[in-house]
Formats: structure tokens, sequence, C-alpha cells
């Protein structure tokens, strides 16, 4: 059996984007730049805590979603998916990269005041890191992957495009939103969330015995989740 298979992959290719325009939308009153961020977390806690969380499960889950789009476009066109779902991949470990720095000047923001935390984080903002050298990838990777998908058959014309539109998304620490954020995410949902409903309905409905197997599984890994915060 592959992994990840129908049920995992399809179910990502609908999250994943679905999660990343939600953090994006909410987010969207607010000015793109950093100092406005910190000072967005500091004026609405509840607001920005949920919108930088909707997009970083987002991203997170996108890694099943892009696994499972190269495994399709393999099909056809190996080269294109090794390439792009590497590329691609790399780039949401940037992401999640630049997420946690996002919330350590968040806590920064909570202990610290708006205006040292703003300081902290001017000094820091040019510091090297592994992923300063692999950003490339979080723009250019969505542009291989999208004519991998077109290529392989995957995706036809118009939402390989709308799948490339991802490309445009700003990236970096602490980035709010602005159109080209919009475009992308509302890209990535018409290329992504159709193919994960196909995705899902072609899978086998779930037994009796897999329904009562998922509800023990699934309150011990919330027990572990609580259990996670206590370390």
């Amino acid at each position: 059996m592959r992994f990840p298979n129908g049920w995992v992959g399809g179910a990502a290719l609908i999250a994943g984007p679905v999660l990343l325009l939600a953090g994006t939308l909410l987010r969207s009153p607010f000015h793109f730049f950093f100092p406005d961020q910190l000072k967005a977390a500091a004026e609405h806690p509840g607001l920005v805590q949920a919108a930088y969380t909707a997009f970083l499960a987002g991203n997170v889950v996108m890694w099943a979603a892009v696994a499972y789009l190269a495994q399709r476009i393999g099909v056809r066109s190996p080269g294109w998916a090794a390439w792009g779902g590497v590329l691609v991949t790399v780039g949401l470990f940037a992401r999640t990269f630049h997420a946690g720095v996002d919330q350590a000047a968040f806590s920064a923001s909570r202990h610290l005041g708006v205006t040292q935390a703003t300081e902290l984080v001017a000094r820091g903002y040019g510091d090297l890191h592994l992923f300063s050298f692999l950003s490339f990838t979080i723009m250019f990777g969505w542009y291989v992957l999208a004519i991998g998908a077109y290529r392989g058959e995957v995706l036809g014309k118009v939402r390989a495009v709308a799948l490339a539109t991802m490309g445009l998304l700003p990236l970096g620490v602490l980035k709010g939103t602005e159109m080209l954020s919009i475009v992308g995410t509302v890209g990535l949902c018409i290329a992504l969330v159709p193919l994960g409903i196909r995705a899902v309905r072609a899978q086998r409905r779930p037994t009796r015995k897999n329904l009562l197997t998922a509800v023990p599984v699934a309150l011990g890994l919330g027990a572990l989740a609580v259990l996670s915060t206590l370390g």
C-alpha cells in the first residue's frame, strides 16, 4: 500500500488549502510588515493566534497533499513529480521554520512588550540560517509542481495555472496578507480541493470495524496531544 493513501492524501488535498486560505483571510485586516503584525498580535491576540495557527496547520498538512499529488504525477511524468515534490516539500519545511520564529516573536511581544519585541526582531531579521539558502524553494517549487501536474495530466491547464499562483505567496517571518496572498491560496483551493474530493470519494467506505477502531485511536492521540503540552 502506498503512503499517503487515498484517504490521507485526499483529506490533505482538501484540508491543507482550506486552512491556508482561512489563515490568510483571518490576518488580512492588518498591515503586511512585521511591526504591524506584532502590534496586531498585542491588540487582537485571539484573532492573530487563530490566523497564524490555521496557516501553520495548513502548511503542515500540505506535505501529505504534495506527496499524494506527486504520486499521481509520477505515473506519467516521474521526473517532474520528483523535482516538484522535493522542492515544494522543502519550501513547506521553510515556512514551518518561519512559523516557529513567528511564535517566538509573539511570545517576546507578550513578555517584553511590542516595542522591545519589534526592536529584537528588526536586529535579527537578516540573520543567515539554513533556510536562507533554500527560500527559493518556497516559491519556485510550486511552478515546477504545476508544470508536472499539467504534463502528467493530473490537472488541466486552468487548474495547473491556479496551482502555480501559490508561487506568488509572500515569504518570510511575520508576513501578513496582501492581495497576492489571497490569489495564491484561492488558486490552491481551486487546483487541489476538487482533486481531494474525488480521491476521498474513490475510497472504499470504512467498515464498522474501522470506525470502532478509530474511536480509541482518536482518544489516545488526543490524550497524547494534551500530555505533550506538559513537557
